[in-house]
């Protein structure tokens, strides 16, 4: 059989169940850390529950996810996640799931390995959004998470610095209230408001256009060419202000 016969009868098990994600339909990417728990608190020693070095590895990976190709609009990283939303009009690979899948998986992993200096694994997984609404419940949803990990976190982590046990701890926290553990905290010396808000909300990153100062090469007249940037936000907005916050981007589409 010639070679060019074979490579179309062979490719057609790698397409036959292509998926593409259809025209004007939102799409959001959530790239999370495998066996992160381990990789953070056994092989590496990250200072728990929050840990500046390992936030900052995130906030770089994402930043590359942003760099490596995608139109993504706004990324969002909270614990050992990634969450990206494309532009509405990203066309990329013909919008195949597996092609979005497979490399951002394979960038994060590559870029957090770099910085860790360590093997490290990436899941992605593609969300199908229908609307802006859905868009913003998306981020709500992982941004709320962000918050409820954070409380969960610190009052895990003051009981096992205290002496209990992962299995104490975990007990004595089963079935607590939100305002419970808040006061928990509080009777140990620790105000869950005055904590930095990056640990309780996440950070988001987003471009920024900025005037970079140029010279013309052909009138050495002195001038300014606008640029884009990436903004790393570690004090993002609260509940409705953060609803407006994500529309924003949607908008300007």
């Amino acid at each position: 059989m010639k070679f060019n016969d074979l490579d179309l009868k062979m490719r057609v098990y790698e397409t036959a169940h292509d998926y593409c994600v259809v025209p004007e339909v939102y799409m959001v990417a959530r790239i999370d850390g495998r066996n992160f728990t381990r990789l953070t608190k056994e092989v590496h020693t990250f200072e728990s529950p929050f840990d500046v070095r390992f936030r900052d590895y995130m906030v770089a990976t994402c930043e590359h996810l942003m760099n490596c190709g995608f139109r993504v609009v706004y990324g969002y990283t909270q614990s050992d996640e990634i969450s990206l939303l494309f532009h509405r009009d990203e066309g990329a690979f013909g919008r195949k799931v597996r092609k979005f899948n497979s490399i951002l998986a394979g960038e994060a992993s590559s870029k957090f390995s770099v910085l860790l200096g360590d093997i490290a694994c990436f899941d992605c997984r593609i969300s199908e959004l229908p609307n802006s609404k859905t868009v913003i419940d998306y981020f709500r949803w992982r941004y709320e998470d962000a918050h409820r990990n954070a409380l969960n976190a610190h009052c895990y982590w003051m009981l096992r610095k205290k002496g209990k046990s992962y299995q104490e701890a975990t007990d004595y926290l089963s079935g607590m209230t939100v305002s419970e553990k808040n006061e928990l905290l509080f009777q140990n010396g620790i105000n869950f408001n005055d904590l930095p808000n990056w640990q309780k909300r996440g950070v988001g990153l987003y471009w920024e256009a900025y005037d970079k100062p140029c010279v013309n090469p052909v009138t050495g007249r002195e001038g300014t060419a606008q640029r884009r940037k990436i903004n790393v936000d570690c004090d993002l907005p609260m509940k409705d202000d953060y609803n407006n916050f994500i529309l924003k981007f949607i908008e300007n589409m």
